[in-house]
């Protein structure tokens, strides 16, 4: 069976949402939409961001001291003009949020503001206290739903149509098994990160890279591969779920201590707490690795309690569930895989080197975050971009790419070698011996069949080998990407990588 629209949308986080809604209010509404998702509609990165949105909106703030900030996280690597974009378009796409109906937190009459790391200033709205990505998750679903998007939730999409080198849509596997084609003019990725590569991770099941593996296979280049960002502080509890511990309790006056109840932030960087995301998990990995404890600790004791109580509902009620408080208990935090930098290699307006095929979100790689995502950046690049996908005039990105040849459609024996062979060897700390290894396991997978012989497995497979490949050719370390081997950033290093398929 095939359908045909003016737009397919593949994701519903806030990218998938934000896309399809526009796209069905362009030519003055009458342009026909499809958003497919692979699970429920509602579940996405989006719904688990903690922090919120950055944007210089505050007295006193500006887009230059946004971008300076930006630029400085992203050591050496951020596409300045894509940079500048963003935060020039920062204050219209607020707005447009705001008209939506997201409910931001306010104070004294205003938009309350928060602090992060790496943010010279506080400038992250936030909604629900904790519980923001939730907020306009919730918000963007009512409105895709009020406007008339054919949501077709359970529908895994399996490979990208392409017709005389043009992206003419996707193939899509329905929930009963059956094949359904759908065609459109414009395709747009928006299907969000690959953190279940890893074995801990603060992203939901759903997270499995599904986007860029179909963009590799297709013909479209990938780009910053090597870049996967370690969110500092995750919820570590024997049989408790991976949680994410907001950076934002940090941003408030959290302190990180060790085992032995120290301080140790200050003998790693002079901005202590609220260092980058990679100084902050390099340091609390080192601390692990002296100590031999399994985790550090996030000590909030020294904040009000009925404040971070109210500040952080989500955190403070999800520990509760397992008898820690966190206003007087310290929380046992160790980092995990969180937010991939790199991804399908865009211009300024979300269009790929194949022609009829954009991507924003995650999933894209507009050269926003460089080397190192700086906090709360995400949900404002995928809102920048998602308008401009849409608004893009046809064209295709031209960029130099390596052909790489690679065991597309092989896969471990099941999720949990994979993630394993990627955390030890791709992970925190790399070094040249560990990543050989690990591509020769890839590579040998080839010819071997999977015990678990799924998409999202073979999926998973791909993006693994494309971050080993990309993070055993940068023999420096920058930002999210540190080689024990090469533990200096080097000038020759300021560049990109960008692979794609051997034709």
């Amino acid at each position: 069976m095939t359908h045909a629209y003016d737009f397919l949308i593949l994701g519903s986080g806030i990218a998938g949402l934000y896309a399809a809604l526009l796209a069905s209010h362009s030519s003055g509404g009458g342009g026909s939409v499809a958003l497919i998702t692979k699970g429920a509609v509602e579940e996405s990165n989006t719904k688990y961001a903690q922090g919120g949105i950055a944007a210089a909106v505050g007295p006193g703030d500006t887009a230059s001291q946004h971008l300076a900030d930006t630029l400085e996280a992203g050591a050496g690597l951020c596409d300045t003009a894509a940079v500048e974009v963003m935060v020039r378009d920062a204050t219209d796409r607020i707005r447009r949020l705001t008209e939506l109906g997201v409910p931001w937190d306010t104070q004294q009459g205003g938009i309350a503001l928060g602090a992060e790391a790496a943010h010279s200033r506080p400038r992250i709205l936030h909604a629900g206290g904790d519980r923001t990505g939730d907020a306009i998750e919730t918000v963007m679903v009512d409105r895709v739903r009020e406007a008339g998007v054919e949501v077709l939730d359970r529908h895994a999409a399996t490979s990208l149509l392409v017709e005389g080198g043009h992206c003419v849509g996707a193939r899509t596997e329905r929930p009963d098994g059956s094949t359904l084609n759908v065609l459109a003019a414009r395709t747009i990725l928006a299907t969000g990160g690959a953190g279940q590569l890893y074995t801990l991770t603060t992203n939901p099941e759903v997270a499995t890279g599904d986007g860029v593996a179909l963009a590799f296979r297709a013909g479209a280049a990938v780009r910053d591969m090597e870049f996967v960002q370690f969110h500092p502080t995750a919820l570590r509890l024997p049989g408790v779920p991976t949680f994410l511990i907001s950076e934002a309790l940090r941003g408030d006056g959290a302190i990180l201590r060790n085992s032995e109840g120290e301080r140790f932030m200050p003998r790693y960087d002079a901005r202590g707490e609220l260092a980058a995301r990679d100084i902050v998990a390099r340091a609390i990995a080192d601390e692990m690795n002296a100590t031999g404890s399994p985790h550090v600790w996030l000590d909030v004791s020294q904040l009000d309690a009925d404040y971070v109580a109210a500040r952080f509902p989500g955190i403070h009620q999800y520990c509760l569930r397992y008898e820690l408080d966190i206003t007087r208990d310290p929380i046992p935090v160790a980092p995990a895989a969180h937010y991939m930098m790199g991804g399908v290699a865009t211009d300024l307006w979300g269009r790929t080197t194949l022609p009829g095929l954009l991507a924003c979100g995650e999933v894209a790689n507009t050269g926003v975050h460089g080397a190192n995502r700086l906090a709360s950046n995400s949900l404002l690049e995928t809102v920048v971009f998602a308008q401009r996908a849409v608004e893009a005039d046809d064209g295709t990105l031209a960029i130099d790419a390596v052909g790489l040849d690679l065991p597309a459609d092989a896969a471990p024996a099941d999720r949990e070698t994979l993630q394993a062979l990627l955390w030890d060897s791709a992970g925190i700390v790399r070094d040249g011996a560990g990543l050989r290894s690990a591509r020769a396991m890839l590579d040998g997978v080839r010819d071997t069949p999977s015990h678990d012989s799924n998409a999202e497995l073979t999926n998973m497979t791909l993006y693994g080998r494309l971050i080993v490949e990309a993070a055993l050719r940068r023999e420096e370390s920058r930002g999210a990407h540190f080689r024990a081997d090469f533990p200096t950033t080097q000038d020759g290093w300021a560049r990109s990588q960008s692979f794609e398929a051997a034709r």
